[in-house]
């Protein structure tokens, strides 16, 4: 084999390796479609709001949405049913009237303030388990896997 022979092989994987790398560098950091990372909605399972409890106690507000559209909504002090529409990306959430409690004016402040921001989500999203609902606030929720 002529030494230009070799040369011109040689020349041909000097180029084929920075080309297979980049293909691969493209292959691999090329966006998935929106579909492709989705996940479906948990309905029957329990959504714990990822935030503290409020000082002096352990309860953290959760919902629970069924297929059917009915929900549960423990607030910080109170309860509520709600209607819920879920589809690929939306949500809509309808809070029926809020079980009476007794309950410090804070919790009740936030029990008001938690339903408002519900009513308003539009959107949802799923990042393995955490669920947000979104609106003019983002509300970021645990899926309880326990």
């Amino acid at each position: 084999m002529s030494s230009r022979a070799v040369s011109c092989c040689l020349s041909g994987i000097v180029f084929a390796t920075p080309l297979a790398i980049l293909l691969v560098i493209l292959v691999t950091s090329t966006p998935r479609p929106a579909g492709a990372a989705e996940q479906s909605f948990p309905f029957g399972s329990e959504l714990m709001l990822d935030v503290a409890p409020l000082y002096g106690s352990k309860r953290v507000p959760m919902i629970e949405i069924e297929e059917n559209g009915s929900a549960s909504i423990d607030l910080w002090c109170a309860s509520a049913e709600a209607q819920v529409s879920v589809g690929s990306g939306s949500i809509t959430i309808a809070p029926g009237d809020i079980a009476p409690a007794q309950c410090t004016p804070e919790r009740q402040t936030g029990d008001q303030n938690l339903i408002a921001a519900l009513s308003q989500v539009t959107n949802w999203r799923r990042d393995g388990d955490i669920i947000e609902f979104v609106g003019p606030s983002t509300l970021r929720f645990r899926l309880m896997t326990n």
